[in-house]
C-alpha cells in the first residue's frame, strides 16, 4: 500500500507590527508572532534554514512573547488571551521529536493585550482595557492553571510596556509600567502583593518601552532604561539606601538631603526654563525618589531611584530596548526606533565611572538600519542573539535584519568592533493571494495584499550531513500601490501580474537578479544577460517599474555573490516593467497562462454578465485573442488552460463552471454546469489533461471527465469535506499511473488523495496535513513540483494567515 509523510521545506512569514512580539531563547531560538501563529526560527542552525515550525492555537493577532526558559515560553493576543507553551517529547515512533504544547490558556482580559513580562513567580500583562495583571507562572507548569494574583488599574490610561526585577541586594520585586500620560509608574511587590510606589515624570510623549539591567556587582545600582515616542532615552538608577550607624550622622544626612533638596529645586527650575527656551520644553529632573518595600525576611528596606542620563540620538519614537546578556563588564543598550536605525549605546570609557559603578555619559557606540528618516515605517523592535555578539530587529513590514560582531582579536575596545549584516528572513505582512512556479521549477513567485510580488528560490548549501536545498526569498520584483492578486511566469525571466486595478503588468528579469540566481546555482539557465537592464526603480509618485543602468551589488567584502538582505529586496531588486496590458472595466481578480505559455486570461470581479467575462490575450503580441468568453453572471474567481491548451475553463461565483475550445480565432463555449451548490473558488486540470478538478464553499470536490460523447462532461466522483474547500491541485501520474490530488481548506488543513488514473472515478484519502503543518486559515493556492527523486513531491501553498509553505509529500510503501 502506498503512504504519503510530509515534512517542511520552506515557511516564509512575517513578524507582526507589536514591539513584543518577538523574544529570543538562550539556545538561540526566535519564537515571533506572524499573524494568528507563533513561528520558531533558530538563528544557530548551520544550514540557515529560517522559519522551521509555526505553532496554533491563537485566534487572535499575536501581541507578546516571551521566554521564561528554553523549554516554556509565553504569548498573547489581541482578544486578551494568555497562552503557556512547553516543549515535550512525542512517543512511540516520533520519540526521538520534540514538539511544542499548550500547557495553560486563560482569557486574561477583555481587550488586547498590550505588554507582557516573566520574572521570578510572575507573569504580568498589561491591556488596552486600561488594566494591569499579575498571574502566577509557576501553577501553568505544576498543573496547568494560571491562577490571577492581582489587579491593577490604571484609571483609564494604557500600559505599553512593563519590566520586572529584583531591588538592588534584596529578593523583593520591582514592577515597572510605562503608560499614555508619558509617565512610569513604579510599583513594589510587599508581602505578595504590588503597591504603588512611586511616578517618575520626564518625558514628553508615550514611554512605549521599558527594561531593567540586572547590576553586575553589589556595588552597582539596578538600571531602567525607558524609550519614548519623543525621541529619547532615559536611564534610571535604583539603589539601595544604607541607614547611618548614629543619629548624629542621620541629622547630618537629613540636613543634607534637605539643602541638597533646595538646591535641586532651584537647579531644576532654571534647567526648565532653560529647555523651553531651547529644547522645546524637554525637562531633566534630578530628584531623588524613595520607596520602602517590607519583608519578612529582611524586614523594612529603602530605596532610591534616581535619573542617571539621558540618551538623544534617534530622530523619531524609541519601539524597543534589550540590555546585552553578555557577561562583558560593559553594560550595552540596544534600541530600535522608527527612524530605521538600531543603536548600541554605552558608558563613555574616556570619563572616570562615577559612584556605583555607573557612568552618566553615554556615547552612540553602533548604528545600524537606513539613514533617511522613517523609510517603511522603521523598526518595530530589536533582540539581542548569540550571547550579545548578534543585534537583530523586525521592521514595520515584518522582515527581520541581522548584524553580527566579527573577532578579529586584536582589542576588546569597542573603538575596534566590526560588526557586518548577515542574512535574516521576512515574509508577506498580509494575505498571500496566489503563487506560481517558474516553467522548470526553479523558484516560486509568490503575490499578496501587502503589495509585493516576491520571488523564492533554493540555494545549495553543504554541511555535515552532505549537501541540501536551503529556500529564501531572492528578489521583491514590484513593490506596488495596490493589492497584489495574481501572478504567473511566461518565462523563466518574465512574469505577468494583476492587482486591485484595471490593468496586468508584464515585467522581465534585469541582469542582477539573471547574473544572481547563476551564481547561487539556483538555476542553471542559459541566457544573455549583457542585453539587458541592469536594474530598476520606482519613479517619485509612480507604480511603475523604470529600467535603469545602474544597480547595487549584493556581496561582502570579498566580493562573493550571496543573497539580498531585507533591506536590499525593496530597494535593489525591482524587475522593470516592459508591458501593460488593458481591457478590463472593474479590479483584476483572476489570471492564467497556458502550458505553452502563449496565452494569458484574465478576470476581473464583476456583479453582472456584461463585466463577468475572461478575455484571452496572444502573449507575443498582447492583442485580445479572440472575443470575451461569456457565460458568467458573477465574478469569475479561477481559469485554468488545459495542458495542450486546447480548452479554458473557468469558475466563478455564480455556482457554475464553464469550458470553451479553441478554435481558429478564439475559444468557443463547449460545456457548463450548475451542481456545486455554493461559489466555485478553484478549478485545476491533470496533468494529462483527462480530467479536471472544481473545488467549492459547499464542502465538495468534483472530479470531471469527458465522455463519449462529443463536448459532454460528467463529474466521475464527488469528495466531501468537513469544511468548505478553497484549493486544489493535480500531481503528475507516475510510472504506475497513480496521481494525486491535495485539496486546500478553508481553515487551513491540506488533504491529499490518490487514485490510478485506469480507475479515475476512486479517491482515496492518503495524507491529512493539519495546521501545524499547513495552515490555521482560508488556502488560496496549491501548486505540485517534481523533484530529482521520483519519490518526492514539493507542494507549494499560500494562504489568508499570511505564510507560504512548501512541503515535501515524500511517497513510500508500508
Amino acid at each position: 500500500m502506498t503512504v504519503l509523510s510530509e515534512s517542511t521545506a520552506y515557511i516564509s512569514a512575517s513578524t507582526n507590527r507589536y514591539s513584543h512580539a518577538a523574544d529570543i531563547s538562550t539556545s538561540s531560538v526566535v519564537a515571533f508572532g506572524s499573524f494568528k501563529l507563533i513561528a520558531l526560527w533558530n538563528i544557530a542552525d548551520s544550514t540557515d534554514r529560517g522559519v522551521h515550525e509555526t505553532l496554533p492555537g491563537h485566534e487572535g493577532i499575536i501581541t507578546c512573547v516571551q521566554f521564561v526558559r528554553d523549554d516554556f515560553f509565553v504569548s498573547a493576543d489581541d482578544k486578551g488571551w494568555l497562552r503557556c507553551w512547553r516543549k515535550s517529547g512525542l512517543q512511540a515512533r516520533l520519540a526521538s521529536r520534540c514538539i511544542w504544547l499548550t500547557t495553560a490558556t486563560v482569557q486574561a482580559h477583555e481587550k488586547a493585550i498590550s505588554s507582557l513580562c516573566v520574572f521570578d513567580r510572575f507573569v504580568v500583562t498589561g491591556s488596552s482595557d486600561s488594566s494591569v495583571k499579575v498571574w502566577n507562572i509557576h501553577q501553568a507548569e505544576e498543573n496547568g492553571g494560571l491562577p490571577e494574583v492581582q489587579v491593577i488599574s490604571l484609571r483609564g490610561k494604557y500600559a505599553l510596556s512593563v519590566a520586572l526585577a529584583y531591588l538592588p541586594q534584596s529578593k523583593a520585586i520591582i514592577l515597572a509600567i510605562a503608560t499614555t500620560d508619558q509617565n512610569i509608574h513604579v510599583w513594589t511587590c510587599s508581602e505578595n502583593t504590588f503597591v504603588q510606589s512611586v511616578v517618575l515624570s520626564g518625558h514628553e510623549d508615550w514611554v512605549r518601552t521599558l527594561a531593567f539591567r540586572v547590576p553586575a556587582s553589589a556595588l552597582d545600582p539596578l538600571v531602567l532604561a525607558s524609550g519614548s515616542q519623543d525621541g529619547t532615552i532615559r536611564l534610571w538608577n535604583v539603589e539601595l539606601l544604607v541607614k547611618e550607624k548614629n543619629k548624629e550622622s542621620q541629622t547630618l544626612s537629613k540636613d543634607t538631603n534637605q539643602l541638597n533638596d533646595e538646591l535641586l529645586d532651584a537647579f531644576e527650575a532654571s534647567l526648565g526654563d532653560l529647555a523651553d527656551a531651547e529644547e522645546g520644553g524637554r525637562q531633566i529632573s534630578l530628584k531623588r525618589h524613595v520607596l520602602t518595600v517590607k519583608s519578612e525576611l529582611s524586614g523594612s528596606q529603602q530605596f532610591s531611584i534616581t535619573f542617571d542620563a539621558l540618551l538623544i540620538g534617534h530622530e523619531a519614537g524609541v519601539t524597543s530596548l534589550s540590555w546585552s546578556p553578555s557577561s562583558n563588564a560593559t553594560p550595552t543598550l540596544l534600541s530600535t526606533s522608527t527612524d530605521s536605525s538600531l543603536i548600541l549605546w554605552s558608558p563613555s570609557s574616556v570619563l572616570s565611572p562615577s559612584v556605583g559603578g555607573s557612568s552618566s555619559i553615554w556615547i552612540n557606540r553602533q548604528r545600524f538600519g537606513d539613514i533617511g528618516g522613517q523609510r517603511l515605517g522603521g523598526f518595530v523592535g530589536g533582540v539581542w542573539a548569540t550571547d550579545g555578539s548578534e543585534a537583530l530587529a523586525w521592521g514595520w513590514n515584518g522582515g527581520w535584519r541581522r548584524w553580527r560582531c566579527v573577532d578579529n582579536g586584536s582589542s576588546q575596545s569597542v573603538g575596534v568592533e566590526n560588526w557586518i549584516e548577515v542574512g535574516a528572513i521576512g515574509g508577506h505582512s498580509s494575505p498571500v493571494k496566489d503563487l506560481d512556479w517558474s516553467p522548470k521549477g526553479e523558484y516560486l513567485i509568490s503575490v499578496g495584499l501587502d503589495q509585493t510580488t516576491r520571488i523564492h528560490g533554493a540555494t545549495p548549501v553543504h554541511n555535515s550531513s552532505g549537501p541540501t536545498q536551503v529556500w529564501h526569498e531572492l528578489g521583491r520584483p514590484q513593490v506596488h500601490g495596490y493589492d497584489m492578486v495574481g501572478a504567473a511566469f511566461l518565462d523563466p525571466w518574465k512574469f505577468v501580474s494583476i492587482a486591485d486595478e484595471k490593468v496586468a503588468r508584464v515585467f522581465e528579469a534585469p541582469r542582477g537578479f539573471v547574473d544572481l540566481v547563476k551564481t547561487l546555482d539556483v538555476s542553471d539557465l542559459a541566457t544573455d544577460s549583457t542585453s539587458r537592464p541592469l536594474a530598476a526603480s520606482v519613479p517619485p509618485l509612480g507604480l511603475s517599474n523604470k529600467a535603469t543602468s545602474e544597480a547595487s551589488q549584493t556581496g561582502n567584502e570579498n566580493g562573493t555573490r550571496r543573497r539580498p538582505y531585507e533591506g536590499e529586496l525593496a530597494a535593489i531588486t525591482l524587475w522593470p516593467e516592459i508591458e501593460k496590458v488593458f481591457g478590463h472595466g472593474y479590479e483584476s481578480i483572476s489570471l492564467a497562462v497556458s502550458t505553452s505559455r502563449r496565452m494569458m486570461a484574465t478576470a476581473c470581479k464583476a456583479t453582472s454578465a456584461e463585466h463577468a467575462v475572461v478575455r484571452v490575450y496572444d502573449t507575443e503580441t498582447w492583442r485580445p485573442f479572440g472575443q470575451p468568453l461569456e457565460g458568467h453572471t458573477l465574478t469569475v474567481t479561477r481559469i485554468a488552460f488545459s495542458p495542450d491548451d486546447h480548452y479554458v475553463l473557468s469558475v466563478s461565483r455564480d455556482r457554475t463552471w464553464r469550458l470553451f475550445e479553441r478554435g481558429d480565432n478564439g475559444y468557443l463555449p463547449i460545456a457548463a454546469d450548475k451542481s456545486h451548490a455554493r461559489i466555485i473558488w478553484d478549478c485545476a486540470w491533470s496533468s494529462e489533461g483527462d480530467a479536471f478538478a472544481t473545488a467549492s464553499r459547499d464542502k465538495t470536490v468534483k472530479i470531471w471527465a469527458p465522455r463519449n460523447e462529443a463536448g459532454k462532461w460528467t463529474a466521475l466522483t464527488t469528495l466531501k469535506f468537513k469544511e468548505a474547500a478553497t484549493s486544489t491541485a493535480f500531481c503528475p501520474a507516475d510510472e504506475s499511473g497513480r496521481r494525486w490530488l491535495a485539496v486546500g481548506l478553508e481553515t487551513g488543513e491540506i488533504l491529499v488523495h490518490s487514485s490510478l488514473r485506469a480507475t479515475a472515478a476512486n479517491w482515496d484519502l492518503v495524507l491529512s496535513i493539519n495546521t501545524r503543518s499547513a495552515h490555521i486559515d482560508h488556502v488560496h493556492k496549491l501548486a505540485w513540483r517534481s523533484t530529482e527523486d521520483p519519490n518526492k513531491k514539493q507542494l507549494a501553498s499560500c494562504s489568508e494567515d499570511g505564510t507560504l509553505k512548501i512541503l515535501i509529500v515524500q511517497v513510500g510503501v508500508d
